[in-house]
């Protein structure tokens, strides 16, 4: 007879190794059959579409009108020059969200990736090739850099330009590849158990466990409504704000954002919201079982901010938010 269970498994091996300078190899494991595919699929798509990188949305060449145009002593024309341009990628220092950068350069010379750095940008493809200027050229340009996600069209962009500005498509994210597969793994003489296997490779911009730690925050944070309550607890926390505290309390530990192994910990302790976390002690805390230092320094950061909240409540407050637990764990 087939074990019947009333909860999947959760997964709770993972590997991490470096494949090269910017990709890793994720392995995860074990899932239940169909949950793989569940999972890989739309972290995938976030990885490609929600990555946050860096990329130039605006070129000003003096002496240029439109990206049709020629620059006397530049091998190049202005087309040629934009499409090098993309392929050159940048990263904006001390967390700037938008730049004006501003380069000249006199000839001969053959300008590459590494001749645009400076104090405010960092080139991570330093041996892109841009152009190349004769003895009698000299080249000045502006570029405004922005970080974002995604990609916007130039038509889109273009009526936010200050004056003289050619509008270029912004290839935002820095995510190369992210491709998965799925293999069976063998748990207690089950076969049917899955594994991801997922490559990522990014361009420099971040690094592929930040791309990845950031696809899982937005995949966190999109699926939290679906933690909002549909009614309103009456009683002790009746009017509007004290049922939003009630609300933020009784999210589920998924919207921490822990690790594999303080999620695992917690759960296979029962304990499913963070209102509980908040109840307990430091020492109820340290009786849970495999959560070791680092898990509990990372609980307890996580926890700071609601731990204001918590104080202020009432005796009568904090019974009726363990009611609400209780009834939402029965």
């Amino acid at each position: 007879m087939k074990k019947i269970k009333t909860s999947p498994s959760v997964p709770s091996e993972i590997e991490v190794k470096q494949t090269g300078k910017n990709s890793i190899r994720v392995e995860a494991y074990p899932f239940e059959s169909g949950y793989a595919i569940t999972i890989a699929h739309p972290l995938r798509r976030l990885l490609l579409s929600s990555s946050i990188g860096y990329a130039p949305i605006g070129l000003k060449i003096e002496g240029v009108r439109h990206e049709f145009d020629s620059i006397k002593g530049m091998l190049e024309d202005v087309s040629e020059f934009i499409i090098n341009l993309k392929n050159i990628r940048f990263k904006l220092k001390d967390s700037n969200e938008n730049k004006e950068i501003n380069f000249e350069f006199s000839g001969p010379k053959e300008i590459y990736g590494k001749d645009l750095e400076s104090e405010e940008i960092e080139v991570v493809t330093p041996d892109n090739f841009l152009c190349s200027l004769n003895e009698d050229a000299e080249l000045k340009f502006s570029l405004l850099i922005y970080k974002g996600i995604g990609y916007i069209p130039s038509e889109e962009i273009r009526d936010t330009l200050p004056e003289d500005y050619i509008p270029l498509d912004a290839f935002f994210t820095p995510v190369k590849k992210a491709v998965y597969d799925i293999e069976k793994v063998l748990v207690e003489d089950n076969p049917n158990f899955e594994k991801i296997i997922f490559d990522i490779e990014t361009d420099g911009q971040i690094s592929p466990i930040d791309a990845l730690k950031n696809a899982l925050d937005v995949m966190y944070k999109q699926m939290s409504i679906f933690n909002s309550e549909f009614s309103v607890e009456v009683g002790d926390f009746e009017n509007s704000k004290n049922s939003d505290i009630l609300n933020k309390l009784t999210q589920k530990i998924e919207s921490l954002n822990l690790s594999a192994r303080s999620h695992n910990s917690l759960e296979r302790a029962g304990i499913k919201y963070i209102g509980e976390l908040l109840l307990m002690s430091e020492d109820e805390l340290k009786e849970i079982k495999n959560l070791g230092k680092k898990s509990l320094e990372e609980i307890s950061e996580k926890l700071e901010d609601f731990k204001n909240i918590i104080e202020n409540l009432s005796e009568k407050e904090i019974k009726s938010l363990k009611n609400r637990i209780n009834k939402l764990k029965s």
